[in-house]
């Protein structure tokens, strides 16, 4: 189980560039420690207060933080930062992951990835994975995974998931946010069961494509919102009926970056979301100034939706890291001192998370039912002894259990009709000694089972031994086989090769010696005369031939199960066969259409990425120009736009239907395959093996009878 954090987990992220500063920004061998040299406006006069984070000199500032990550791919880091967060959550700790830094640091990056390569998957991609892995892991527990994508725009929310088909119309009054016991509250914002991973990927594409991104000179696909995405877990026990069950949220955040206007040199509409952009991010700091002053009583979180929504998450009941994006140039070393003061701030605020454990009402209700039908029949019996004397409530002594046990041995073996209780205390013992005689008799059954499973086993282990000893004797001797060329022994000579077979099968096996004391002790002439001559009826019918449709004798010649096997199933079993055939082409069809559906899917959202990518040059283009920003509806672009979104959710449709089609063929082709497994061991046991009953039957005969069948 995951340990909770004390305290936010701090870590920064350097973006890779080819002209890394190493004389303004060093990184220490610890991996923990960072220093900025940076030389102030000479212009300036030194503020104090701006020293606080400085250890060595005015213009050397010291940030040690849990971990620097620099030149690091994306699954390094999040196993080395959101691995065991993501574990807590399906554990029952609420979770929260927040990416801050300046624009064009890598937020979007590190928490999306991208769809260029399968390994630049992002933290969100990671964790949806590594939820249905340890679902599946898990089989003790049964697992509800709910997503959400929440984006904040200009100060507004808006739910990226509201137009997936199926959901009902956004409400009219739109998303409010509201206080509960549990947390903080989105009324409005739609929530997604999810089964699989492909089910999760396939909501989090969708919310991807209706987020707001702009263009400027440090970033192509600029962030224009803040956007949180969220999966409410829920794990019941599969074991315990207790009714209790566990439930966490993890909350992803990509915040978007504080912006200078000097620098991204950003106009109308976008210097707008710039300024509702810095607001919101100097509102959050004012929140964690807040938080980091343990002194204060009041903290800021209702300034901003931002603050409002990461109520829970700042400093609350839940395990939080923070990622410092920053940009590892010379010329973005102002934004950096920034974000990593942001970031110290950030270390200092505690946290204290708990294990969110809830009762089922229901299960709750029923147990408490059960309780007060308990205590009606306790209280019952209770009213019915009260007219006895001698009657305690106390815990039962030594002496009381061995007197119950006592009259539980009798009342089994009949010499007891009634046996005498006072208490309820004493009928909870008296049962407790039938279950545990009832648990006896069950293990003296099992042991009698085994023992008669050694004698069948001991049985066939003798008549291998007759049978080979016969053999090397001549073989003449054994019933059922006759040389064609030898004369007819004599009667001496046959009785004496008999009784020395006779002897050596008494001293294999326990049974045959029993048959032969049994014989030998009333020896008579008509039974020396059928051991000498063989009957002539039972000759005729051991040398009769066997028709052609009879099967071989049980147990003689019995070929491999594999050869078997082939021969059943272009015989009795072709049928079987046939459609376990017909069954797995079908299901190898729809596993190709179901690879080329995906392939398909990915070449439209490639698409769709390449022409708005167009779209934002377009717009570029003619901002330099001086022409209107405002793309007409009906333009080319737009509908090429709209065009390949819709055959995206179509192929998404047609991707999912053909999935359950799959999971149905392959439960058909499984169920088959144990049918057709079934019917082969029916027909290979009726056909070749000798079943156990015979055995039986055949020890059960007279003493004649059974030497003669042993001798077989």
């Amino acid at each position: 189980m995951e340990v909770p954090r004390s305290k936010v987990g701090v870590f920064v992220r350097i973006r890779p560039t080819p002209n890394f500063p190493q004389r303004l920004i060093e990184c220490l061998p610890d991996g923990q420690t960072m220093n900025i040299h940076h030389t102030r406006n000479p212009w300036k006069p030194p503020d104090s207060k701006r020293c606080l984070d400085a250890k060595r000199s005015p213009d050397i500032f010291t940030f040690r933080m849990d971990g620097v990550l620099r030149d690091v791919s994306q699954e390094e880091f999040y196993t080395r930062v959101c691995r065991q967060l993501v574990l807590g959550a399906l554990d029952g700790y609420n979770g929260t992951v927040m990416c801050f830094g300046q624009t064009g640091a890598g937020k979007t990056y590190t928490m999306t990835g991208s769809v260029e390569s399968y390994q630049q998957r992002g933290i969100i991609p990671r964790a949806l994975q590594e939820i249905f892995q340890e679902v599946k892991r898990r089989a003790d527990r049964s697992f509800t995974v709910h997503l959400s994508y929440l984006e904040i725009y200009n100060e507004t929310l808006v739910d990226l998931l509201a137009f997936v088909k199926g959901l009902p119309d956004p409400p009219p009054s739109g998303l409010v946010l509201m206080d509960e016991p549990n947390g903080v509250f989105i009324r409005g914002l739609s929530v997604h069961p999810v089964h699989n991973e492909e089910e999760a990927l396939c909501l989090l594409f969708e919310g991807e494509m209706n987020r707001n991104v702009g263009s400027h000179t440090l970033n192509r696909n600029a962030s224009r919102s803040h956007c949180i995405f969220t999966a409410q877990i829920a794990s019941h026990s599969r074991t315990f009926s207790d009714g209790k069950y566990v439930t966490s949220r993890l909350h992803l955040v990509d915040m978007a970056g504080s912006e200078r206007a000097r620098k991204t040199r950003t106009e109308g509409l976008m210097l707008k979301e710039a300024g509702y952009i810095n607001r919101s991010m100097s509102f959050l700091e004012q929140a964690i100034r807040a938080l980091a002053e343990h002194q204060r009583d009041h903290v800021p979180f209702r300034q901003s939706k931002l603050t409002y929504v990461l109520k829970d998450s700042l400093g609350g009941d839940c395990n939080t890291v923070f990622v410092a994006n920053i940009h590892g140039e010379a010329a973005q070393v102002e934004e950096t001192l920034c974000t990593l003061r942001f970031a110290s701030r950030m270390n200092r605020i505690p946290t204290n998370p708990v294990l969110n454990v809830h009762r089922d009402p229901a299960i709750h209700v029923k147990m408490l039912q059960k309780e007060i039908q308990m205590l009606k029949e306790e209280l019952s019996v209770s009213n019915k002894l009260a007219t006895q004397t001698n009657v305690t409530t106390e815990s039962l002594s030594e002496a009381q259990l061995a007197e119950i046990h006592n009259q539980v041995q009798q009342y089994l073996e009949g010499s007891l009709d009634q046996i005498q209780v006072t208490s309820i205390k004493q009928v909870d013992a008296a049962f407790k000694q039938f279950k545990r005689a009832v648990q006896e008799l069950e293990q003296k059954a099992q042991l009698n089972q085994k023992d008669r499973s050694a004698t069948k086993a001991a049985m066939k282990e003798w008549e291998t031994t007759c049978s080979a000893d016969a053999v090397e004797d001549g073989g003449a001797d054994v019933p059922g086989q006759r040389q064609p060329n030898a004369d007819q022994p004599s009667s001496t000579k046959a009785k004496s090769k008999k009784s020395g077979l006779l002897k050596k099968q008494g001293e294999a096996s326990p049974v045959a010696k029993k048959t032969k004391s049994k014989s030998s002790s009333a020896p008579t002439p008509e039974r020396e005369q059928e051991l000498q001559e063989p009957d002539a009826e039972n000759l005729e019918a051991q040398e009769a031939p066997r028709p052609d449709n009879e099967p071989p004798y049980p147990g003689s010649n019995s070929p491999p199960k594999e050869e078997a096997f082939e021969r059943f199933k272009v015989g009795q079993g072709s049928k079987f066969n046939t459609a376990f055939k017909e069954n797995k082409a079908a299901l190898l069809e729809r596993r190709s259409l179901l690879q080329q559906l995906r392939e398909e899917i990915d070449a439209i959202k490639r698409k769709t990425d390449v022409v708005a990518d167009a779209m934002q040059e377009d717009e570029e283009l003619r901002r330099k120009r001086g022409q209107s920003l405002v793309m007409e509806p009906d333009s080319r672009p737009m509908l090429q736009l709209r065009e390949l979104k819709a055959l995206y959710r179509k192929k998404c449709r047609v991707l999912k239907d053909i999935k359950a089609e799959v999971n149905y063929c392959q439960q058909i082709l499984d169920q088959q395959r144990e049918q057709l497994i079934s019917e082969f061991e029916s027909w290979y046991k009726k056909s070749f093996l000798v079943p156990e009953d015979e055995i039986d039957i055949n020890m059960e005969e007279t003493p004649g009878e059974e030497v003669e069948s042993c001798l077989v």
